[in-house]
């Protein structure tokens, strides 16, 4: 499973039916959150994801991406917490959750760790990795790559029953790639499955600029989260503020060759329903597979050979 829930989809300031940014990544048992900004705990108890949170990935300390982690430290501490919860940001990371500790909100039950990062950096994970990329902004920034490992091609059944080979733990070990010994006989992974299939791969950029590195990062991408503040008549503002227009973030999903772009961080002028209906034609005018996200939006990540 590798599920995507937008808990906030709002640019600077919440309006009526959104919230700042947050979003919320299940993957397996794990659950990640990309951005914590102000309300995620509540939209993760009306979005029903649990609270068990892995790992906060911030991309920058605007308010509106991060001032949601201080009252979820403070529930973790108050339901008596006892596994350690990282943090990874950019510069200043440690800084920031030294201020959380200082100021009381993370309690004595479990240890938060502050991890920094710089674009190019490598988070290694069982089964997948986050990347960190450059992204483009008026405070220092980063994006997010989750790619996971690369997976064994399909098991041939019919070929391995030819070989000898008895249903059971034998067709077990030639799928994770091992090879067997069968009657003085080496049978290797390769005689019995396809090719090898990628993994999923998500891309958040948080809050940007339209650049060539996330293009680079983004390329082939099952989905593509990207900053979609604003409309293209605004561009200027976008331009002053650092933020992307739509059709900009739709010409980067295109260059990339992404098979899906949601667009997120709208501003308080887009948030209701016929803003979010024009921003998605304007974007479906350059990249035809986007949508635009809403709070509480759900979104199944699938393998592209399912």
């Amino acid at each position: 499973m590798l599920r995507i829930t937008f808990l906030g989809t709002g640019g600077a300031t919440p309006t009526p039916n959104r919230n700042p940014s947050a979003i919320a990544v299940n993957r397996e048992s794990e659950l990640m959150l990309f951005d914590c900004g102000e309300g995620a705990q509540q939209q993760m108890m009306r979005a029903k994801t649990g609270m068990k949170v892995n790992t906060i990935f911030i991309t920058h300390f605007h308010a509106d991406h991060v001032l949601g982690i201080p009252g979820l430290l403070q529930t973790m501490a108050l339901q008596d917490r006892e596994e350690p919860l990282e943090i990874y940001g950019p510069r200043d990371v440690g800084r920031f959750i030294d201020h959380l500790q200082a100021l009381g909100y993370t309690g004595r039950s479990f240890e938060v760790r502050a991890i920094e990062l710089r674009p190019g950096d490598v988070v290694r994970r069982t089964g997948y990795e986050i990347r960190t990329l450059k992204t483009v902004h008026n405070v220092v920034s980063i994006g997010y790559v989750l790619e996971e490992d690369i997976r064994p091609g399909r098991f041939n059944r019919e070929r391995a029953i030819e070989l000898g080979i008895t249903p059971g733990p034998l067709f077990a070990r030639l799928q994770s790639g091992h090879s067997i010994s069968l009657e003085g006989r080496e049978i290797r992974p390769e005689q019995v499955l396809g090719p090898p299939r990628p993994g999923r791969k998500i891309v958040y950029t948080g809050d940007t600029r339209p650049c060539e590195s996330v293009i680079e990062a983004s390329k082939n991408a099952d989905l593509l989260i990207h900053d979609g503040t604003l409309s293209e008549e605004t561009e200027e503002y976008a331009v002053d503020y650092m933020h992307s227009t739509v059709s900009e973030a739709a010409e980067v999903a295109m260059k990339a060759r992404v098979r899906r772009l949601i667009l997120t961080h709208l501003s308080a002028r887009h948030s209701h329903l016929e803003g979010a209906i024009k921003l998605k034609e304007e974007a479906r005018s350059v990249f035809a597979n986007t949508d635009v996200a809403s709070d509480l939006m759900r979104v199944e990540v699938r393998y592209r050979d399912e």
